[in-house]
């Protein structure tokens, strides 16, 4: 009987110690998602952050894996956007090497309103942009995303993507 009460008391104790430990771990877990979802939050209150585009998902077709970086840089004063298009497009444009999304703009509309989950809902109008007419940003609390732009001359298409911080260049 000894024995049996003896082996149960370690199992007991051993049970104890791993809980503590992975209490431990999960209040890790907790605070790094917790700080990972504040800076996220302070990269969209600073209106300047970058989303890099890891997919494009086109309105026909087959979803495509991206594999350069095209991103859209976002700051208080302007929006460069450089992201490929495969879809129809209404009108050809003059250049054929401006096939894809690209434009920068210092003239825009910018709404934040809040999305699901901790989330936010971005809206972007250029003013300056003649193709495109509004790019709907929706970001998690973790940074994951997803971008549809809406064009005058092209079926819309989406991205999803990831928001990081934007690399400013320091000046000598």
């Amino acid at each position: 009987m000894g024995k049996k009460l003896l082996t149960a008391g370690i199992y007991f104790s051993l049970l104890m110690i791993a809980l503590l430990f992975s209490n431990d771990n999960v209040i890790a877990q907790d605070s790094k998602k917790e700080k990972k979802q504040a800076a996220i939050k302070a990269l969209i209150d600073s209106q300047n952050y970058v989303f890099k585009a890891q997919s494009a998902m086109p309105m026909s077709g087959a979803t495509r894996q991206l594999n350069y970086e095209y991103d859209v840089k976002v700051s208080k004063d302007t929006i460069n956007s450089y992201l490929p298009y495969y879809g129809r497009a209404y009108t050809a444009p003059m250049d054929p090497t401006q096939g894809g999304i690209h434009f920068i703009s210092k003239d825009f509309e910018y709404t934040v309103t809040p999305g699901k989950k901790q989330g936010w809902d971005i809206v972007i109008k250029p003013k300056d942009v003649q193709d495109v007419q509004m790019m709907s940003l929706s970001v998690s609390s973790e940074g994951y995303a997803t971008l549809q732009v809406t064009s005058s001359s092209k079926q819309p298409i989406s991205f999803n993507g990831i928001i990081v911080e934007r690399k400013t260049k320091k000046k000598k």
